[in-house]
């Protein structure tokens, strides 16, 4: 393909994106992704089994979300689910694919220069331009604070080595393509990504869109096989130095249930207008049990509310069936 969308892909900064462009956008990379070579859905304790597995234990849930699942990822059932296959903005739970891209072909130690301020001057999560930093404490502060400039930094550090490793990869959204491709090799077929961030691009197309069980699978397949990537999403914060030692920056969690998580293996949280309240987590609910929860369109503290409740009842459930399987 020789069109060049590379003005067109990211966050929305200076008013609202022509509607031509919108749609170029979204057509290119539609048409991306089917010209991609095709990939069978990895294997591996991130598949989803199917809804009829779903528990009735958890009838009693009262959610916000408008779609919800969580899988037992030691079989792979789906203990619950609530429009698990509705097609949502995914907000910045696109950044777990973005950092599943730039980990396939860059190194954790691979020094980047910072190509633009991630944040006002004075501000403590704050990466400045022109600093040098390694690429998983990048990945670190922008799954951690979620930010939307750290995202298109690491997309951007990664548009040159993506080809090098995939040459049919296009050039100027790289990236992009990767994380696409990613949600093709795990059989994801309602998600698909615009941009690095899943900022919304304008006030009616989201960056990044999916399901729940989709969502539930990637973190599934993320916490079972690259979890050291995302080992700081279960962290109250990160201080961070830079390569030369001469900077450092803090990162604060967003996810505001991370201490009524026991166990937290990973999470990330996303929130938008167009998407509401996101987060997904996996955690360890007894010894060795990885559980997956996703809520997608929840609100701003309902997603937190939601994750609460959800944990509870799965080690109240877990807990259950173990006394009965002893028994």
């Amino acid at each position: 393909m020789n069109i060049d969308i590379s003005k067109i892909v990211g966050e929305k900064r200076h008013g609202l994106i022509p509607i031509v462009a919108m749609l170029l956008l979204f057509l290119v990379a539609v048409a991306v992704i089917m010209e991609s070579e095709y990939h069978p859905p990895m294997e591996g304790k991130s598949q989803v089994a199917s809804a009829s597995d779903t528990r009735d234990e958890f009838a009693e849930l009262d959610i916000k979300a408008v779609a919800a699942i969580v899988v037992d990822l030691k079989n792979g059932k789906v203990l619950y689910e609530k429009n698990q296959n509705v097609q949502l903005p995914l907000a910045s739970l696109a950044k777990i694919a973005l950092a599943l891209a730039v980990d396939d072909v860059l190194p954790a130690d691979t020094v980047i220069t910072i190509s633009r301020d991630t944040a006002p001057k004075g501000s403590a999560e704050r990466l400045a331009k022109g600093d040098a930093w390694r690429v998983k404490d990048v990945i670190d502060f922008t799954l951690v604070s979620s930010s939307n400039e750290g995202a298109e930094i690491l997309a951007n550090a990664s548009n040159r080595a993506i080809p090098a490793k995939y040459p049919y990869a296009p050039e100027d959204f790289a990236a992009i393509w990767r994380m696409n491709e990613f949600a093709k090799q795990l059989g994801l077929k309602q998600t698909f990504f615009l941009n690095a961030s899943g900022l919304d691009i304008s006030p009616t197309l989201s960056g990044a869109y999916g399901s729940a069980r989709d969502v539930a699978t990637l973190f599934g397949y993320a916490a079972s096989e690259r979890l050291p990537v995302f080992a700081s999403t279960a962290e109250d914060g990160v201080i961070l130095t830079s390569a030369n030692g001469r900077s450092t920056a803090r990162a604060f969690n967003t996810n505001e249930a991370l201490g009524d998580i026991p166990g937290l293996m990973m999470g990330k949280t996303g929130i938008t207008d167009l998407a509401g309240g996101n987060l997904a987590v996996v955690f360890d609910a007894g010894l060795t049990h990885p559980v997956v929860a996703v809520v997608l369109g929840s609100t701003r503290e309902g997603r937190f509310s939601d994750i609460r409740q959800i944990v509870t009842e799965v080690r109240n459930v877990l807990s259950e069936q173990n006394l009965t399987s002893a028994n």
